[in-house]
Formats: structure tokens, sequence, C-alpha cells
């Protein structure tokens, strides 16, 4: 064997949280370069090569490095251990030390001195971080040519062979050294993993420039003179290693999407900041499988209460499949819109007509226009949630705390034209003695609320509204988006025997497909041809499709009755777990769409650690459940079964444990807060 020492360093394209990361230029160069170039200086080392995946994808990269005259060896895109084999084969070294390709900051000294303490001590394996002590991008790794190829004999599991030394750490046969610094400056993270780091690295580089073989100690002396933190990105160290494939892919996001995507209610900080899976691959029945290829069994939001048949419902996607085929847009119209406008107003005597839209902001924004346009009058008095449009927040114009008990505490209406101010007016659930005094006193001309959310309606309150618009020439709304098909076959409001003036429905009603309604009188709904509402998209033809199907499939198997059910056991075991514990809790909601919460100034952390543990396990939960005909005994009972030890957690916490202790991350964010 030769008595060669060789740098092996790995690098790819297909970085999750920064694409073609290694490619990023800094002052002109690609980072790889910069490595590359620094690393060269080392005096120990025989050569380097470049470990990249096999795919063309990682192509540019390869004729890059090459054309630097480096060798490169390639191979499977997660068996990276496998590569730094290869490169054993090929070269027959002594010696390989590890790099990895996102660390342009490497100095060649600190390789150099690994390199001899790995040699002095005669140990197989020999690193600076175990423990850290240098910052986090000066990582060096030196391996023995019998530990390496015992290494890829002998390890299976799929994170070792990805992050190529964790079963030689673990071995116990396997000698091992450390080279530590004498100040441990273990936080600072000068690796590129997020645009954040890309930017710090870059301005160590601007700065030095044009030198590029600065030391360590000279890029710590310029970060010492930053402020606040000494000019360097700060997280968990190797957080890539440890970090699901979601959360990666969800840093991406938040650099290129605002917000990070298009809905709060599916941002993992309102569930588990930092460890919520983010995004699936695929989703069938109650079970949703995330990117790593984990399946998960959805006690939660459901697709945001969307899939009361469950996900991926068989007649449903049959009947979705055959629009796909057969064309989904043309010049003329589909006569599935024709077809479920007949449907729903069969369901719903009191309507005659139908519009439809893809989403419930937009249905919600189409009904007020109607109604306004009917009514002859702006002012719209609501309660409730509905939706995101310039005219509902309107009501916080002027008057921060106008959506407090409406939407979320605190809510800005930046970008809402400031001329609408006094044209919604928010009343509570319950109070007609409010409601009353807004048609006295504000030009009236919609009533638009949520039937019933958190707390079921004194059927008086609904007649009384009903009376005070009929008596003022008000058109009334009620807002279903939510509360349709949860406990009757459509409108919750069928059951209270109180009829509307119009009616929005959405999320359940073409299970998980794009599709809401508004259905009304014709004497109101004609008003839409006095105004202009019109949209491409919501002539598609999968919508009314899936709707169809969707009906059908409620109608046969009766599901708002089974997922009310599901959802009045799960409620009731939920008090019965908490009173078993001693920990106080409210439940509240249709029973359908339950919560509960744990009556504690550290309900969020609770919140957070149920989350958590849940997931451990399997599970996608918190502290609420909107309920799916796929919800059978057996997985409610083993969704209690673990639940049961995270309620003796929070009783310990209860009695004085530091419920912090227990969490992985930070807390989740809160949630809307809704009518009641």
């Amino acid at each position: 064997m030769s008595d060669t020492t060789i740098a092996v360093v790995q690098a790819r394209l297909g970085s999750m949280r920064l694409p073609k990361k290694v490619m990023h230029e800094i002052d002109g160069e690609p980072l790889i370069g910069l490595l590359l170039a620094r690393l060269s200086q080392s005096a120990r080392l025989s050569s380097i090569v470049v470990a990249v995946p096999e795919s063309s994808e990682n192509d540019p990269l390869v004729e890059y490095v090459s054309g630097l005259g480096y060798s490169v060896v390639r191979g499977d895109e997660n068996d990276v251990l496998s590569r730094y084999a290869t490169a054993l084969d090929k070269l027959q070294p002594a010696v390989i030390v590890r790099i990895t390709g996102d660390c342009p900051l490497i100095d060649p000294a600190i390789v150099d001195r690994a390199i001899e303490e790995h040699e002095d001590r005669a140990v197989d394996y020999l690193s600076n971080t175990n423990p850290p002590t240098y910052p986090d991008g000066l990582d060096v790794e030196v391996i023995s040519a019998a530990a390496l190829s015992r290494a890829n004999v002998e390890a299976a599991d799929a994170y070792d062979r990805e992050h190529v030394t964790p079963y030689l750490r673990r071995a116990r046969d396997i000698s091992k050294g450390n080279l530590e610094s004498p100040i441990d400056y273990s936080e600072m993270r000068w690796t590129v993993d997020d645009a954040d780091d890309l930017q710090f690295v870059r301005s160590v580089f601007e700065h030095f420039a044009p030198c590029r073989t600065f030391g360590w100690e000279e890029v710590l002396a310029f970060v010492e003179q930053q402020e606040p933190s000494g000019g360097t990105p700060r997280t968990t160290r190797n957080h890539g290693a440890v970090m699901n494939t979601g959360q990666k892919l969800w840093q991406r996001a938040r650099s290129v999407i605002p917000g990070g995507n298009m809905l709060l209610s599916k941002r993992p900080e309102m569930f588990l900041p930092e460890h919520w899976p983010a995004y699936f691959s695929s989703a069938k029945g109650c079970t949703v499988t995330d990117l790593d290829g984990n399946r998960l069994i959805d006690m939660s939001l459901m697709g945001i209460g969307t899939n009361t048949l469950g996900y991926g419902h068989p007649a449903v996607d049959e009947a979705v499949r055959g629009v796909v085929a057969a064309g989904n847009m043309s010049t003329l119209n589909c006569a599935e819109e024709v077809y479920l406008a007949e449907r729903l107003v069969e369901m719903h005597p009191w309507a005659q007509m139908a519009r439809f839209a893809r989403s419930g902001g937009e249905a919600n924004a189409i009904s007020i226009r109607i109604a306004r346009a009917a009514s002859g009058r702006d002012g719209v008095a609501i309660c409730g949630y509905h939706g995101w449009h310039d005219w509902y927040l309107a009501a916080n114009i002027g008057d921060d705390e106008s959506l407090d008990g409406h939407l979320l505490p605190g809510l800005q209406p930046n970008g809402v034209p400031r001329e609408l101010r006094g044209s919604v007016f928010p009343f509570t659930y319950s109070d007609t003695d409010h409601l009353a005094e807004l048609i006295a006193t504000q030009s009236i001309g919609v009533i638009k609320m949520e039937v019933s959310r958190n707390l079921a309606p004194d059927p008086e309150f609904l007649r009384t509204v009903r009376a005070l618009a009929s008596a003022n020439d008000i058109v009334l709304i009620f807002d279903e988006c939510t509360s349709g098909f949860r406990e009757t076959f459509g409108g919750i409001h069928l059951k209270y025997d109180v009829e509307p003036d119009m009616m929005v429905l959405g999320k359940a009603l073409g299970n998980g497909y794009a599709i809401t309604a508004v259905l009304g009188r014709e004497s109101v709904m004609q008003a839409a041809q006095t105004t202009f509402i019109s949209s491409t998209f919501w002539t598609e033809r999968i919508g009314p499709t899936a709707a169809l199907a969707t009906l059908d499939a409620m109608e046969e198997c009766r599901s708002w009755e089974t997922i009310s059910a599901i959802g009045a056991d799960v409620t009731k075991r939920w008090q019965q777990l908490a009173d078993s514990h001693g920990v106080p809790i409210v439940t509240a909601g249709l029973p359908a769409l339950t919560t509960f919460s744990v009556t504690s100034p550290d309900a969020l952390a609770y919140k957070t650690l149920i989350t958590q543990e849940m997931l451990k396990q399997g599970y996608l939960a918190s502290t609420g459940l909107y309920a799916c005909t796929e919800h059978t005994p057996a997985i409610v009972d083993a969704y209690f079964a673990q639940l049961d030890s995270i309620f003796a957690k929070i009783a310990e916490c209860e009695a004085g444990r530091d419920v912090g202790e227990l969490l992985d991350g930070p807390i989740c964010h809160s949630g809307f807060a809704r009518l009641n």
C-alpha cells in the first residue's frame, strides 16, 4: 500500500437548503474553487480528489473541478461512504482526509496539524470535531485506509453511509483521537448551508481580497470585530446532518417565497419549529409520507379540513383521472359546473343559483361583491374568519384590535387601502344587541358570519340575526367554508332551520381538490350581472368533477355522521385522559373539528411538546383533530396509547418540572383565534 495521504472533498449540486451552493460565486470564483485552492496549500497532502454524485445534474461541477486539474470520483448520491471507498480503491492511499465541499474557509494549517497528530498518535481515526472546539466549517477528519475500508464493509445504516464517519466514531475497537483548539470556538459557524452563511463567507473573502490564503486566526480576528454576534451566523452545529429533508426544503422556500408558503396554517412554525417535516411525497387514507419516506398517521388537520373522506379517495381520484385524460381546460365551458350548481341548489331548497371559485377567500370575496351590489350599501357586519381579502382586513384599519377575536391579535392591514376604513364592522358571536347597534348606527347592507365554530350556536341567536337582516333589507351570508359537510349533508345551518340569503361552501366540497361555491337566492345572485366577477381558472374542470364525486361518496357513506361520531369520541377521551393525569384542559369546536388546550400559561409549550413527542412515534398530531372517515377505531386507540405518556409528562411539568427541558426546539406559534 502507498504511504500517500489524499484529501477527498465531497461535493454536489443538489443541496436541499441552498441548491448548487458549491458553485455560488464569491469574488468571481465558485465556492468549491476557493476551497480547493486553499486546501492545495497543505504541505502534507499528496493529492486532492473530489467525490461527486454520478447523476447528470452534477456534470457542471465535474467539468469545473476537472478543468482546474483535480481528479474526480463519482458514486451514489446518498451513499457518500461508497464514494470514499471508490477513491480508496482507485488511488490506494495510506490515509484519507475527509473534507466537505461547503467549507471554503478550510485552513491548510489545521489540515496539516491533524495529519501529523494522526501519525504521531498512531490512531485509526482523528478529527477536530469530537468534541468540536474549532468553528464549524474548519472540520477535518483523518482516517486510515484500513478503518475506512472496514466502515464501508460494516456500516449498514443509511445515516452512517450518508455521513461517512458516524460508524467509526461509535466503534469501540477503532482507535481515535481529537484535535482541540486552546480556546473553544465551536459556537461559531463558518460553513455554508444557507443564504445567510454564504453572505458571511462572502464578507470574509471580500475583507481579505485579493489575498485568499489567510489563516483561520486572521478570520477569527475579523469576526470578533463584528457586531453584535461576532459577524458569524450561529445555529446548531452540523444542523444539516440531523435536519429532516422537509426542513431543509423549508429553509430554501423562505428565501424565494415570502413567508415560505401560501397558507399560514401549514407553516412548520405553527406546529413544531425546526422539526416539522413540512412537505409530503404522498398521502392516502389518513397516512402522509414525508420527503424522507416516513409514514405518518395524520391525527391533526387532514389537509386543513379538506379531506373528510381521507386522502386519495378512490372514487374521487378516479373521476379526476378521467378529466385529466379527457382534458381539463378548453375554450368551451365544462358541463360539470352546471351539474354541480343543480346538485347544490337541490340540497339547499332556499337557494336557486350558484357560482364557483377555487379557494375560500375568493368565494367569500365573491359573496361580498354580489351582496353589496344587491343591497346597494357598502357596510358589512362580520362575525368569524372570512379570508385574506381587502374587504375583510379593512376592519383593522384605524383599529388594530378589531379582528383580535376573529383572526390574529395585532394583525396589521398593510397594503389595504385606507379608504376602506369604516366599511367593515366586527360583532361578537351571540351578541345580538351589538349587531342591532351596528345596524342602527352604520349603513349595513351585509351580515356575514360563521354559523358555528368553537361553540354550537343558540338557535335563538341565529333566528334573531335572520330577523334583523330581513327587517332591514340586509343580505345575510353564512360562511360555511369550514363547517359545511361536518354535521349535515351540506351547510350546518340546515340543522337549525334558519335560512340565509347566501352561503359559501368550501374545504370539504372537493375532498382535497380546489373547489368552492357561493349559493344564494336568485333575487340576490342576479346582482352578479351588474358588476364584474370573472377568472380564467374558475372554469377548469377538475374542481367541479371532484365535487360531484365527493358529494356522491359523502351521501353513500353518510360521512358527516361518521366524522361527528369520531370527533365526539376523541373529545371525550381527551377529557378522560386529562382527568386521569390531573391535567386541566378545555375542549371546543364542532365534534368533527375538535380541539383542546391545557389551561396553563405554558399551553403553547405543552402543545409543542405533544407535537414533538407524537411525531417521534409516527403521528402528525397537535391539540386538534379534523376527523375523517379513515380514522378507524384501531387508529384512534393507538393514538391515545401514545398520547398517555405525554400527558404524564405534562402533569410533571404542572407539578414543577420545566417543560423547556423536554423541548428539542422553539415553542410553536399561536394560531387563529376564531369566533369565540
